[in-house]
């Protein structure tokens, strides 16, 4: 399945956060991450980054696609980091 991952975290938490997620995915914009992942390994990340987190002060959004080919990507201005897996 394909990952688009974004996040509000407290300032003391974004480079580990960061850390997790570039084990599994592609870092695309601050604070945000997208490619392909399974979903043992998403369970995993997840796991991962439920034990960093405080939960009444950070927040992750994990937005799931079956097709990526259904996704139309348009980037304007800089380009932060190219993926290669997505149309």
């Amino acid at each position: 399945m394909y990952v688009i991952i974004v996040y509000d975290i407290e300032v003391e938490r974004i480079d580990a956060v960061r850390h997790i997620l570039k084990q599994y995915l592609t870092w695309i914009q601050n604070s945000v991450f997208e490619g392909e992942i399974t979903e043992g390994h998403l369970e995993e990340l997840g796991f991962k980054l439920f034990e960093l987190i405080e939960k009444e002060k950070d927040s992750i959004i994990v937005y799931s696609i079956n097709n990526p080919s259904w996704i139309k990507k348009r980037v304007w201005g800089k380009e932060k980091n190219m993926t290669t897996n997505i149309l």
